[in-house]
């Protein structure tokens, strides 16, 4: 393995570890009472300024707790399974490293507008990457949206039902410098850094290149098939006032996110 390669994974050892440090800390505050709730409110997106006990598999156990709209993970967050999980809705705990940067990850992502077919930039994003796969593979984003649209940016943003909607945690940044083009997957975050969790956007035609300034955005994938879903979708905004954000005419829901890997 050369050297390079070498030094990135040791890295991006490096932000999971701090990951799960961020989430360590946040946990410590819900319990001392000085964070309300079980999210983290208001951790994503604004691109505008911009009770189960169960083994993990390493004899440790951690808790859900289940709900109507999916369970809450207490402790750590196990690698889930490639075949999926249960739905769950929060964790205490961002994941560990369970993808391999090695391999090739491709989300189909299923919505009531039609289909996406995504390749997921495993070994450029691996944080940004794992983080989106794990929470695929627990069914996060079953029943989720893709709830605004920006004609002056040309973007479609999902991820939950509204931009406050989170997983419970953080993770970190993986660079920045990006420039911005149609069809990618990009992941949202609000102006403070290491603000990604679950929401993204598509990006659906050049004038998402206005984000080229700001550059802090992830892109983690890029769309190969189903850029016309995109483009239906974007083809009913309609926009307060007339306005260039808004919302699809129609609620857009995305009924299933599968991850393939080879």
């Amino acid at each position: 393995m050369g050297t390079a390669k070498r030094e990135r994974k040791k890295a991006n050892r490096e932000l999971a570890r701090q990951a799960q440090d961020r989430s360590r800390r946040l946990s410590v505050l819900r319990r001392r009472g000085l964070i309300a709730g079980i999210g983290v409110p208001l951790v994503v997106l604004a691109l505008f300024g911009l009770a189960r006990l169960q083994d993990d598999g390493d004899g440790a156990s951690v808790v859900t707790t289940t709900t109507l709209a999916g369970s809450t993970l207490i402790g750590d967050t196990p690698c889930p399974a490639a075949t999926g999980e249960q739905r769950v809705s929060t964790f205490e705990k961002a994941p560990p490293m369970c993808i391999d940067e090695d391999r090739t990850y491709v989300a189909r992502i299923v919505t009531t507008e039609g289909e996406m077919t995504v390749e997921l930039d495993a070994s450029e994003r691996p944080v940004t990457v794992n983080n989106f796969v794990v929470l695929a593979r627990y069914g996060y984003y079953d029943g989720t949206t893709l709830f605004r649209t920006n004609t002056d940016i040309d973007i479609i943003q999902g991820g939950g039902l509204s931009n406050t909607d989170g997983p419970g945690y953080t993770i970190p940044d993986e660079g920045d410098g990006y420039t911005y083009e149609r069809g990618q997957l990009i992941m949202a975050r609000s102006s403070a850094p290491d603000s990604g969790s679950a929401q993204f956007f598509f990006a659906t035609g050049p004038k998402v290149a206005a984000l080229n300034g700001q550059g802090n955005y992830v892109p983690f994938g890029r769309v190969t098939e189903g850029l016309d879903v995109l483009d239906r979708i974007m083809a009913m905004h309609v926009g307060a006032g007339g306005g260039a954000e808004g919302a699809p005419s129609r609620t857009v829901t995305v009924r299933s996110i599968t991850i393939t890997e080879s």
